[in-house]
């Protein structure tokens, strides 16, 4: 059986991230719990995504972003199966 990612552990660190109150803190708190190389890589995959959905091609992505083509690989298997939390996200930043 695979790894959970439902812990009390987990749930901890989302309960902090939904006290942040603006943009500084958030910058404020990932530059903490977060090496510069995670950070970025995230924020990375989210641009990845984003691009996707505007149906750019991975050659595309991958000149804009540097992401590789596993990369690229991995987070549109995310959009195409995984458990739609991009496009939650993606749909109420389109409704600001």
């Amino acid at each position: 059986m695979g790894k959970t990612i439902r812990t009390e552990a987990v749930d901890s660190l989302f309960d902090a991230i939904m006290c942040l109150e603006n943009k500084e803190e958030c910058y404020t708190f990932f530059e903490d719990i977060c090496t510069i190389n995670e950070l970025l890589s995230l924020s990375q995959r989210f641009e990845v995504a984003r691009m996707l959905r505007e149906q750019k091609t991975y050659l595309e992505i991958a000149e804009k972003t540097g992401a590789s083509t596993a990369t690229i690989s991995r987070v549109n298997r995310s959009l195409n199966y995984g458990n739609d939390g991009y496009d939650m996200v993606f749909k109420r930043l389109d409704k600001k």
